[in-house]
């Protein structure tokens, strides 16, 4: 962003913030306080990309959310939903893909101060070791996270999700037996390597047109707790607690701060869409409640 468009967004977001606090305030009284999901894909200073938020900038953002939110797990926001009252604006972290370069900066940072996360991976570029397409396609094949990083990541207390197999784009697969492969099939094959249950999906790319009916009703059979998308909006008390919204970390400091003060014009993308969910489906696991050092492996 250009300094001109960045200081206006930046005064803007400034002359906006205190009619933003008083509005949280309210709909915190009300218990209706929104609970905003974020969701990274990689912390790194090299290789920087539309993906990727430098390791200073990603602290100045965790420090923000500290400050002055409530950092939970998706457990905990699923079941404000179900219970249809947020007494205090929340936030939940996420981490799509899987980049090794999260596990020399990241995944400490939130281990060392106890902070929630889920982490997405994909099964087979774990195994495989092989790069992202997108990343190869930019002319820059990107590290993934080691079988062993995960599993450490796991132990330490970051709870670990499916985002399928081979990263796959479901607006352009239907055939059933695949998807079944890279959503119910992913889901047992990750759960046998951390050692522990799976609870969580997230949909590769994330936008409307990629949750397609044939992969959610995978994702349900499968047994999940819920389903993550990415196209940008928030989670409200009585809203199905299933699909869970998710806006992006945006590296933009101004941006990030104008989404977590709850943009009254971003609902209309709370919409509904158009696939059928079950009518509820709360954790059927217990929150873990420590979070242990990180081990070395993570570097």
């Amino acid at each position: 962003m250009n300094p001109f468009r960045h200081g206006l967004l930046a005064a803007r977001t400034a002359a906006v913030m205190p009619h933003r606090q008083r509005q949280l305030a309210t709909l915190s009284a009300e218990g209706n306080a929104p609970l905003s999901v974020l969701f990274y894909h990689r912390v790194a200073d090299s290789h920087p990309n539309d993906w990727t938020i430098g390791c200073q900038r990603f602290r100045r953002q965790i420090d923000y959310c500290e400050r002055y939110f409530e950092l939970i797990d998706l457990a905990e926001m699923q079941l404000r939903m179900e219970r249809g009252e947020s007494r205090r604006p929340a936030v939940c972290l996420t981490f799509d893909d899987g980049y090794r370069d999260n596990s020399d900066f990241a995944l400490p940072l939130l281990i060392q101060r106890r902070i929630p996360c889920t982490y997405f991976v994909c099964t087979a570029n774990i195994l495989n070791q092989t790069p992202f397409p997108h990343d190869e396609a930019a002319g820059q094949p990107l590290a993934v996270n080691s079988l062993e990083q995960i599993q450490a990541a796991a132990d330490a207390g970051i709870e670990i999700g499916c985002h399928t197999k081979h990263h796959v784009d479901f607006s352009h697969v239907h055939d059933e037996r695949t998807v079944r492969d890279e959503i119910i099939h992913a889901k047992s094959e990750l759960e046998n390597l951390i050692d522990r249950p799976v609870r969580y999906f997230a949909f590769p790319y994330g936008l409307p047109e990629h949750l397609t009916q044939v992969a959610v009703d995978a994702v349900i059979e499968a047994g999940f707790d819920g389903f993550c998308s990415g196209y940008g909006a928030y989670n409200l008390p009585g809203e199905s607690p299933f699909h869970i919204r998710r806006f992006h970390g945006d590296p933009e400091m101004a941006r990030f701060k104008n989404w977590l003060s709850f943009d009254s014009r971003k609902l209309r993308k709370n919409f509904s869409l158009d696939f059928r969910l079950p009518a509820s489906r709360i954790p059927t696991l217990p929150v873990p409640t420590t979070m242990t050092p990180a081990f070395s492996v993570l570097g």
